[in-house]
């Protein structure tokens, strides 16, 4: 078995990723404190052709140092906007018919393995503060609560792992082959 060589990666130029048909996935980073975390899920958003970013609250945004060193240009190709408040995303979204879940850890939360995405229907899905989680008034407005199912004694995922964790589950269940 060989490595492959990057420029045998078949990678999308900027133009072609702008183009491209996204993933019915748009992402809520709801006052995420780490610059990194913030760049990492950006980077795995470029790798799924997540729809949009919306960075809210104390999340920073780009251009940022900080931001760039994990995104690895990925801050040009996925779509972003900032939104200071987070429920008025979560409401504009609503009025879309985006289904908006929170990935929370929560009374009657539904368990990621659990989860059946339906097709023609578009997710926001929401991740909180490193510390505090998701805001209580957003887990209120969701549509769901997705916990991410742990066995160990943390039961703490860094944000930008829970990120890659329920990206990759939603669109791999979303893009199973017939």
């Amino acid at each position: 078995m060989r490595k492959l060589k990057n420029e045998e990666l078949d990678r999308l130029e900027i133009s072609e990723f702008k183009s491209a048909e996204k993933s019915p996935i748009i992402i809520i980073l709801d006052n995420i404190r780490s610059l990194n975390n913030i760049g990492s899920v950006f980077r795995t958003s470029d790798a799924f052709l997540i729809e949009k970013i919306y960075l809210c609250g104390i999340t920073a945004k780009p251009p940022h140092n900080d931001i760039r060193k994990t995104a690895l240009g990925s801050t040009e190709t996925v779509d972003w906007e900032y939104i200071e408040n987070t429920m008025d995303i979560i409401e504009s979204l609503k009025l879309k018919d985006i289904r908006i879940v929170s990935i929370e850890q929560a009374e009657n939360a539904t368990m990621l393995n659990e989860f059946t995405p339906q097709t023609n229907t578009k997710y926001a899905f929401v991740f909180g503060n490193e510390v505090k989680g998701v805001a209580q008034n957003v887990v209120n407005a969701s549509d769901y609560v997705i916990e991410i199912p742990q066995y160990g004694t943390k039961h703490s995922l860094n944000i930008s792992v829970s990120c890659g964790i329920l990206i990759w589950d939603v669109f791999s269940k979303l893009h199973k082959p017939i």
